[in-house]
């Protein structure tokens, strides 16, 4: 299937474009960068909130490729791509790693042969769904990912774009139980009890017919709960406080350890893990 490029002004904006454009990318156009902007004019920490968020799924696939031996990611939500992509940081553990990718929007498909430049070794795959179809997302998985060996699920600033009438809570539970014992959930979050601005940021996105719902500690915790997971220390935190020496340096910068405050990333980190191994 092939898409067409959208005129410069014609798409409306996408949360996965405006993202792009916090991350200094250029793969967005007039709507997102409009949104972006109204966005920095009432949360002037958005563009380190998200560079902070792209840091933690670094640490994470690291963590979890190193520390718990997985081999074996999906990312739903993926967006823009935007190097390092996971798959690279996964294939510098191990070559062998294998990453499907999924995002709703279009435009990131066109992009996509970035997120197909893997290790010989290894695999990846992308798929353009909808986090609202899990089991369309896990039918083509299995494709590429053998769901007898634990995999990765990483939902990282995904969830918050989800109100609680598309029942978040029913679509982790529907991933994580596809996946076996020894799997993990890497998540992130936005919320506003790290700081209130958040609360404006819902009001710019929503008028542009963005759904954002923020979510608290306790509703991040029964994400996982719900799932059947055990959270792995230090539990739920900022994006900036989980796990910062697992920075190495190569998938951006290097930053001294609590140089970034909670009150700048405005989002919940957290991973936890399938037990039964």
């Amino acid at each position: 299937m092939s898409h067409q490029m959208p005129e410069p002004h014609g798409p409306k904006p996408h949360s996965a474009r405006i993202y792009d454009y916090y991350l200094g990318g250029k793969t967005n156009y007039g709507p997102d960068r409009q949104v972006a902007g109204q966005t920095l004019g009432v949360y002037p920490n958005a563009l380190t909130a998200a560079r902070e968020n792209r840091e933690f799924m670094h640490r994470a696939v690291r963590y979890l490729a190193r520390e718990r031996g997985i081999r074996q990611f999906l990312d739903i939500g993926t967006g823009i791509p935007s190097a390092p992509n996971l798959h690279q940081v996964a294939q510098r553990e191990d070559a062998a790693c294998r990453v499907v990718y999924a995002d709703n929007d279009p435009i990131v498909l066109t992009y996509a042969r970035a997120l197909m430049s893997g290790t010989p070794e290894g695999a990846t795959d992308y798929i353009e769904a909808d986090v609202r179809d899990p089991g369309r997302i896990l039918e083509h998985a299995r494709r590429t990912l053998d769901f007898e060996r634990p995999v990765a699920l990483s939902l990282v600033a995904l969830l918050h774009f989800l109100g609680d009438e598309d029942d978040p809570q029913g679509i982790v539970r529907t991933l994580m139980d596809a996946l076996p014992p020894g799997s993990a959930m890497v998540l992130s979050h936005g919320t506003d009890e790290l700081d209130i601005a958040l609360r404006k940021v819902v009001d710019v996105y929503q008028s542009q017919g963005i759904t954002v719902q923020l979510r608290g500690e306790r509703e991040i915790r029964q994400l996982f709960a719900g799932a059947g997971l055990t959270l792995i220390e230090p539990g739920i935190v900022a994006t900036c406080e989980w796990h910062p020496e697992m920075e190495d340096g190569q998938d951006g910068m290097r930053r001294p350890a609590g140089s970034i405050s909670p009150s700048e990333v405005g989002c919940w980190a957290a991973v936890g893990t399938k037990p039964g191994v």
